[in-house]
């Protein structure tokens, strides 16, 4: 297959392909720079002026998943460059970077992965049937003809195929229909957590890149959501590259392509992951470079915005006053026509799901603690809480019993005002609701968790901690859901109607907009921008509708959103302060080795609790979040065949599966970049009794071999490295990666 992309790859074409490339990321850089001074601005306004949020009614944890493995066990992958099925051990850490192992002894003796997928923008496929539909519509006139060899076959029923519009495709398969699910809602997870990836607590740069994209793509006459606004920055600008590029290349390509439909089809897939590459690799340089130039120009325009803070906000509402007399009859009439009647059914159709997933969520956090509580009442008692508490701490991050959760927000439809409202996908709109009841979950769980452990303080009885237990349950199901999950509401509405306004009003108001500049002063132009203050208007005139639709949605009895919120009267009134400590460590407080249980058990020596510190971390990092209570993980058991062959049936399969993981000495994994190989050097081999886990490598550009030596994990969600730009959080990116990225797209 290399010669694929040296014939049609070649320097001429790579040539015209950065060519391109840097036109289009040219053109959008200059947005962003536009829009990093107005983000800049409206930061600082907010910061002066803002009397901050009201304060939360449950307390958020700071450090969720710290060095935490989700998920691990065994799959089969497909490997394309032999063409033979591969059993990998898998693990998902806490950047949900998918990481595959040649072997679970590879992982402990810290030989480097063969891949870390980035699944961000990608969508699972549980059929081969969906697979090769996608694949057909990708590649128009190549569909195969009844009988002939499809581009692959998988040897069991039970496939789960990760596909991208552009990147590479990855392909597993399972032996079984609970274990193909239960992949399928870890790998949901990690897609979920991926797509979100740029970091709500960036204030200037985060809002200024979105509002870019926004921006740009209305330049070129694109209105409604985008499908493929997901992931970290670099990997958003990269499929805004290949958003025109990809047409244009096919156009191109797709009639030189020689072979069999299904052949044509993999070659088209090879080049379009050979370009994605490319496109990254250059939209990350340029990206960093604007970056790093507006991060030095930063402090001198925060001094000018301190300096005339009163002039610049005087100067954008006698802006916005000149804009909203022009236009706001017309978007008054089209607001009324097209938009307000459909208002109400919009949200119903995003409450009715979402408000089930935080029924679900009450239901599943009660069903937890209760059962938890049971145990404590008939089996080990205090001396097991730490045990318990620990795996409770988890839940919101265990995929599967959150899956109940996640699954009411699939028959979210919009059905006809899609269509009407040019809206993409749904896809956007069920992950975000899906990450605020993970928040949601993990919020209720550690208020329970510090209000449970100050209650431990006490030196309770066993049936008093039980009594206690009960009491703290109740007191947090009777907390309401969280402001910033109305917010979502009001942000989707806005998100659907918005350009279509726009869109509406384009025909009649925008080539009338650029006689308003002349009304903003010079010194003030990085700041102010008419475009921006004629959205603001636009927005503006419908948002009154919808914070009234919002409010009275919410508070009816069948979305139960809203419940009486009460603080027991035994509680501490003082809620926030408690979570101004330490992080809770449950098996350090209350294991099985502290000898007394409880709250008054004696501790460990300042060395003997260092070490015990030490082995629960990398314990940590071994264990997964989520393990199968009833037999272990499916896949674990049983010697690696030394050179396994490609299984083309069940039984080969379970041959496979059933042999021992334990290789005497396991050759060094050559890591894998998006699919292709990677250089390989020789890599000593530790001892397994003085390795600790290996670190995750992150961050890598694509087409580079992973260090044998691994840099650290970031702390960031992504679990990617970070350029060091100054104090802007970091660019996530893929290797094979994320989310981490693969090789971070």
């Amino acid at each position: 297959m290399g010669d694929v992309l040296s014939t049609h790859l070649d320097d001429a074409r790579r040539q015209h392909i950065a060519e391109k490339t840097g036109k289009i990321l040219r053109e959008f850089l200059r947005f962003y720079e536009d829009q990093y001074g107005v983000a800049l601005f409206s930061s600082m306004r907010h910061e002066i002026e803002g009397t901050g949020l009201p304060q939360a009614q449950l307390l958020w944890r700071k450090v969720p998943l710290d060095e935490r493995v989700i998920f691990s066990g065994n799959l089969f992958q497909y490997q394309e460059d032999s063409k033979k099925w591969r059993n990998r051990f898998s693990l998902v850490p806490h950047n949900y970077g998918l990481v595959l192992y040649d072997n679970k002894v590879g992982y402990e003796r810290q030989t480097p992965p063969r891949a870390i997928i980035n699944s961000a923008g990608y969508k699972i496929l549980t059929s081969l049937d969906q697979y090769l539909e996608l694949v057909g519509n990708s590649l128009p006139g190549t569909t195969s003809k009844s009988g002939s060899a499809p581009i692959l076959k998988c040897p069991t029923q039970f496939p789960l195929i990760l596909w991208h519009p552009y990147a590479r495709h990855y392909y597993f398969c399972m032996m079984t229909e609970a274990e193909q699910d239960k992949w399928q809602a870890v790998l949901q997870d990690c897609i979920r957590h991926c797509n979100n990836g740029i970091p709500e607590d960036s204030k200037v740069e985060g809002p200024a890149f979105t509002d870019a994209i926004r921006m740009y793509r209305q330049s070129k006459e694109l209105y409604g959501t985008w499908e493929m606004l997901c992931g970290n920055e670099v990997q958003i600008l990269s499929n805004l590259v290949m958003e025109e590029l990809g047409p244009e290349l096919k156009a191109e390509l797709a009639p030189r392509l020689k072979g069999k439909p299904q052949e044509r089809q993999r070659q088209w897939i090879q080049i379009s992951d050979a370009v994605y590459r490319m496109v990254y690799e250059q939209a990350k340089a340029s990206f960093e470079e604007v970056l790093s130039k507006l991060q030095l120009a930063r402090p001198a325009m925060e001094a000018v915005i301190r300096t005339d803070m009163d002039q610049i906000i005087t100067s954008k509402e006698h802006l916005a006053s000149k804009i909203r007399g022009f236009i706001l009859p017309k978007a008054e009439v089209c607001v009324r026509n097209h938009v307000q009647p459909y208002i109400p059914s919009i949200l119903e159709a995003l409450m009715v799901p979402t408000s089930q997933g935080f029924t679900e969520v009450r239901d599943v956090f009660f069903k937890e603690v209760t059962d938890m509580n049971l145990n404590v009442i008939n089996e080990g008692g205090i001396d097991k809480l730490g045990e318990y508490m620990e795996k409770l701490s988890q839940l919101a991050y265990h995929p599967l019993k959150m899956q109940s959760c996640y699954e009411k927000m699939e028959p979210l439809r919009l059905d006809g005002l899609q269509q009407r409202f040019d809206v993409s996908s749904t896809s956007v709109f069920k992950q975000r609701a899906q990450i605020h009841m993970r928040e949601q979950m993990d919020n209720a769980v550690y208020t329970f968790e510090t209000l449970l452990h100050q209650e431990l303080g006490k030196g309770p009885t066993k049936e008093e901690l039980c009594t206690s237990i009960q009491r703290i349950l109740e007191r947090v199901l009777k907390v309401n859901v969280p402001r910033r999950t109305l917010r979502f509401f009001r942000e989707a509405l806005l998100q659907i109607t918005i350009p279509f306004l726009l869109k509406k009003l384009a025909p009649t108001c925008k080539s009338e907009l650029p006689r308003f500049q002349e009304l903003i002063f010079e010194d003030f132009a990085r700041f102010l921008l008419v475009e921006n203050t004629y959205e603001e208007v636009v927005l503006q005139t419908v948002m009154k509708d919808i914070l009234q639709a919002v409010k009275e949605a919410a508070v009816q009895r069948k979305h139960n959103l809203y419940r009486d919120s009460m603080v027991m009267h035994n509680s501490d009134p003082n809620l926030h302060l408690l979570a101004e400590g330490a992080p809770i460590d449950w098996g350090e407080e209350y294991g099985d080795s502290n000898s007394g249980g409880g709250g008054g058990s004696p501790s460990p020596s300042a060395p003997e609790a260092a070490t015990l510190s030490e082995k629960r971390r990398r314990a940590k990092q071994v264990v997964s979040v989520v393990q199968d209570e009833e037999a272990g993980l499916a896949f674990e058991a049983g010697p690696e065949p030394p050179s396994p062959a490609s299984p083309d049936s069940v039984t080969e399969l379970h041959g496979l599966l059933a042999q021992d993981l334990r290789a005497e000495s396991p050759p060094p994994a050559s890591p894998l970049l998006n699919g292709a190989p990677a250089q390989e050097s020789p890599q000593p081999v530790a001892a397994p009794e003085a390795a600790s886990p290996p670190t995750l490598p992150q961050h890598l550009p694509p087409g580079k071999a992973v260090d044998l030596e691994p840099p650290k994990p970031s702390d960031q969600e992504t679990g990617e490295q970070v350029s060091s730009l100054g104090g802007r959080p970091p660019i996530h990116i893929t290797t094979e990666d994320s989310a981490g990225v693969q090789t971070e797209f």
